[in-house]
């Protein structure tokens, strides 16, 4: 399993991320959002969640 986007993270590809845990795993409840390019990732829910791209 892929390691989580870091909130805050910019020039990553446009498109569809989800929220996840620290260690890629699902969560409840979990942001879904959308990005353009240059965007960068916005906070999460909670510290040490990260962002997975759909």
């Amino acid at each position: 399993m892929p390691k989580p986007i870091k909130p805050g993270t910019d020039n990553e590809l446009a498109g569809t991320y989800i929220e996840v845990g620290s260690h890629g795993n699902s969560i409840s409840n979990p942001r879904t959002i959308e990005i353009d390019p240059g965007d960068r990732l916005p906070p999460t829910q909670e510290n040490g969640h990260g962002w997975e791209k759909k």
